[in-house]
């Protein structure tokens, strides 16, 4: 079960670090437009606020890595604590902004906090 847990935190933190490259570089491109239906006036207005929220994606990223490598109980409770900011994380942007972060974000999360719960 520990090995599970693991990729499971290892797939949320390069799902998180995959949402920092999309918000700090490609916002203004077509990936990054393509993610929210933008067109290039929009996407270029609220490029500073997308690079903010990549920055944010990419300290949850690097806290569980983080958890992944340092030692039990540090590394535990690393991931469970950023595993936790994951899912709340998750919850408000599906409830504010868009159903589907629900499913993308706060349930791979708390299917990842629940493996690495019953792990340890």
């Amino acid at each position: 079960m520990e090995t599970l847990a693991n990729v499971l935190v290892a797939l949320v933190a390069a799902l998180h670090a995959y949402i920092l490259v999309v918000e700090m570089f490609l916002w203004q491109k077509k990936p990054g437009r393509a993610l929210h239906g933008f067109d290039r006036e929009m996407a270029r207005a609220t490029a500073p606020m997308a690079a903010n929220q990549g920055l944010y994606n990419g300290f949850l990223a690097a806290g569980l890595v983080w958890g992944l490598i340092a030692a039990d109980p540090t590394g535990f409770r690393a991931q469970v604590f950023f595993l936790c900011c994951v899912v709340v994380a998750g919850v408000y942007g599906a409830v504010t902004a868009n159903r589907r972060i629900l499913f993308a974000q706060a349930l791979p999360g708390a299917l990842a906090l629940a493996a690495v719960l019953i792990a340890q």
